[in-house]
């Protein structure tokens, strides 16, 4: 069976994420033999004894080779922090993904991306701010990451799109999962020049707390992030504490002092983002 398989076993498990990832490959040398191992085994590589009980009940429940056969018949790619086609960006940060799901491609052009979010109900201004930056960057050569939402996000998408530039869709859903369901065209356009990724399980539905972790790959794969509009508890203020964290620059578009949308990105600048 397919190395990746096991990947594809343990990303399943909650849990399980980089930090007990690297215990069980420091330990074992491979999940293969991580995943067959005994509890005595699970114990002495270091995972906790609750999280050992669990997966040994659902360990045998798994069809490692029905799920990757599933998989790969979707077309969707694999890859793992141990691949050389994993994206280097994204790898420097503390807790990278150990695995992640690709529908579509990744270039080494796009290790030049720029991430660009911000609220899904933006005003005209930020609309057209955000289309120009977004073609500006893409028709450079730029590589643009956003998360597929209504709103800034998908203005962001398409703008890139639309001037022949690529693009990169985080999810916090499957990538077989189109969400919101109007941008299955979008979704489509994406595959085409660029990718949508994520680290959830194909076939994950939308969950209101998949959203703010998936954030950190946003960031992560960007050199840079840029919050266009963002009311005081928007997700896309996630994004910038994020990047803030990883080492990267953060952006934020002034606006009004009584818009509601641009409490955030005025909070921001007050905190220390660069104006844009």
């Amino acid at each position: 069976m397919d190395e990746k398989a096991y990947w594809i076993g343990f990303n399943k498990i909650r849990g399980i994420g980089y930090v007990r990832t690297m215990k069980l490959l420091d330990f074992f040398g491979n999940l293969k033999l991580a995943w067959n191992a005994t509890e005595t085994s699970l114990l002495e590589a270091g995972l906790p004894a609750r999280l050992i009980k669990d997966f040994l009940s659902v360990r045998d429940t798994i069809d490692l080779e029905k799920d990757f056969a599933g998989i790969q018949s979707k077309g969707i790619n694999i890859l793992t922090i141990r691949d050389s086609a994993y994206p280097q960006k994204l790898l420097s940060i503390e807790q990278p993904p150990p695995v992640i799901y690709l529908k579509g491609s990744l270039k080494e052009s796009d290790e030049s991306s720029v991430a660009i979010v911000g609220t899904r109900n933006p005003t005209a201004y930020g609309r057209q701010v955000t289309q120009e930056l977004s073609q500006f960057l893409a028709a450079n050569g730029i590589t643009v990451v956003s998360g597929l939402a209504r709103g800034i996000d998908s203005v962001a998408h398409t703008s890139a799109l639309n001037v022949g530039g690529r693009t990169i869709a985080v999810l916090g859903n499957g990538v077989d999962v189109v969400y919101p369901p109007e941008h299955r065209q979008l979704s489509e356009r994406i595959v085409e020049q660029g990718a949508l990724i994520s680290d959830y399980f194909p076939g994950t539905p939308p969950d209101g707390v998949n959203f703010p972790p998936r954030n950190r790959i946003i960031s992560g794969l960007s050199l840079a992030s840029v919050i266009i509009e963002a009311g005081e508890k928007s997700g896309a203020l996630i994004t910038a504490e994020f990047a803030a964290t990883q080492g990267r620059e953060v952006f934020s578009v002034p606006g009004p002092i009584y818009g509601p949308r641009s409490k955030g990105t005025n909070r921001l600048i007050r905190d220390g983002a660069l104006p844009l």
